[in-house]
């Protein structure tokens, strides 16, 4: 799996960030980084579920399969 974002329609809720600390952070201007673009297969539930949960769909999944 790999994971991007659109910075551009983020709206700094930070539900990714609770969701999974782990893969998603915020920058000084409270908008969603990743720092670990290809998470371990064992958060990639918990990805998903952060990704399904987002307010403006800024999440991106690319899965491998």
């Amino acid at each position: 799996m790999r994971v991007t974002v659109d910075r551009d329609t983020c709206c700094g809720s930070g539900l990714c960030v609770v969701a999974v600390p782990q893969v998603f952070g915020h920058d000084d201007e409270t908008v969603v980084v990743v720092n670990v673009p290809e998470p371990p297969a064992a958060l990639a539930d918990l990805v998903r579920e952060a990704a399904r949960r987002c307010p403006t769909g800024t999440i991106r999944l690319l899965d491998d399969e």
